[in-house]
């Protein structure tokens, strides 16, 4: 008989910031905050008005004389408002500093930048994980179902607060492409230029499937308690890191992965014949689900993958997704990546050939890498030659000066 070296039962790491800590970020943040009282409810496709509520953002630069020079980035579903700075609860630099910076394609020298956490979301903006001023209590599944036009709709309060008429540029990628769009269908004349990156008009009910698959994780944890876990002072943490890890597969490549990891073990040599990470993907995998969970609220991760759920442009048109972009004079710039699997370059055609249905300027560039779905938040000097291209032909055209883009 074959003897089995013992090892220790396969876990995923509790997390390492506190819940307290956690908290501490829904409501009160470490970012400038937009109060909006009884006065100015946020009127949700769920038929429900929403209030009061706030919006927790960032703003990097400043606004030149004529406020010209806005730019609103979008964040995905995992993003937050601290698109270039050190993370306050992770202390991890800012998600989108390849792109975003001195010299990046977003120069806060030349650009005013404002990133807001989305409504739903547990980084300062109102979300489930938010106190209900109506019970004193944490939302959970009391808080309204929300959809991405709402998310847009409260940046748009947003914008308005900020004094701003008209944005030069609206840019994000997945479901902060989403938003971009959403913004050129509801708002097209406050947007000058809009760059979306690896989205879509719609979610695909293959992306729908993985959602699903997250969102039971969470609600099969024992300790989520049907969403009221603020109530018990514990968090579905192994759940929402499952969820985690599965939609992290979503957004690499076979050919990344296989790059990255191959088939290679952890810390070993030979197998130990058991259920412990073996192999450094599996390691990996388990590390990004541990580390998620110290700055994220399961029930956020519930609503706003069901916002991208929901989220049909052409179904708001008839159908007709060129509808959505009729007589629209915003420049657009769509971007998808070869190996993104989850938003694959058919549906960016698809956008592209409802813009020129529309009489629409587009220019739309596919770039060809290995890095999957995640690329746009990668090092991927095509993607900055592009950004940065399109964003100062946009910003001729505006007028902009050399100081101002």
């Amino acid at each position: 008989m074959v003897g089995v070296k013992s090892v220790p039962s396969p876990t995923i790491p509790s997390p390492a910031i506190s819940a307290d800590d956690r908290s501490h970020e829904v409501d009160h943040p470490s970012s400038e905050v937009a109060l909006f009282g009884a006065d100015q409810p946020l009127r949700l496709d769920c038929g429900v008005d929403l209030t009061p509520f706030q919006i927790a953002y960032k703003t990097y630069g400043e606004l030149n004389a004529d406020r010209s020079n806005a730019v609103l980035i979008c964040h995905a579903l995992t993003g937050d408002q601290h698109v270039a700075n050190v993370h306050p609860v992770t202390g991890k630099p800012g998600w989108w500093e390849t792109l975003v910076g001195p010299g990046r394609p977003l120069d806060p020298t030349r650009y005013f930048i404002i990133c807001s956490n989305v409504i739903g979301g547990c980084m300062g903006s109102t979300g489930p994980a938010s106190i209900n001023p109506a019970t004193g209590k944490v939302w959970g599944l009391d808080f309204p179902v929300i959809t991405i036009p709402d998310m847009v709709r409260a940046q748009a309060m947003l914008i308005d607060r900020l004094g701003i008429d008209t944005l030069f540029a609206v840019v994000g990628g997945s479901m902060g492409g989403m938003q971009v769009l959403q913004w050129t269908a509801a708002y097209p004349a406050r947007v000058y230029s809009a760059l979306a990156i690896a989205c879509a008009t719609r979610h695909s009910a293959q992306n729908i499937a993985f959602h699903e698959l997250g969102r039971q994780a969470v609600m099969a944890d024992p300790d989520w308690h049907n969403g009221a876990y603020a109530d018990q002072g514990i968090h579905p943490h192994r759940g929402l890191a499952v969820a985690r890890m599965a939609a992290h597969i979503t957004y690499l490549s076979d050919a990344a992965l296989h790059r990255k990891f191959g088939r290679r073990m952890q810390d070993r040599e030979l197998p130990t014949f058991s259920f412990d990470a073996d192999f450094q993907v599996e390691s990996y995998l388990r590390y990004q689900g541990s580390s998620f969970v110290e700055r994220f609220d399961a029930n956020s991760y519930l609503y706003l993958t069901r916002a991208m759920d929901y989220f049909d442009i052409a179904g708001d048109h008839d159908g007709v997704l060129a509808k959505a972009f009729a007589g629209i004079e915003t420049r657009f710039c769509v971007v998808s990546f070869t190996s993104d699997w989850l938003f694959p370059t058919s549906e960016s055609r698809a956008l592209v050939h409802a813009l020129n249905a529309s009489s629409a300027r587009v220019s739309f560039a596919e770039i060809e890498t290995d890095r999957g779905h995640d690329a746009f938040l990668l090092d991927v000097p095509e993607f900055f030659d592009i950004s940065r291209a399109f964003l100062q032909s946009a910003g001729k055209a505006r007028g902009l000066t050399a100081k101002d883009g």
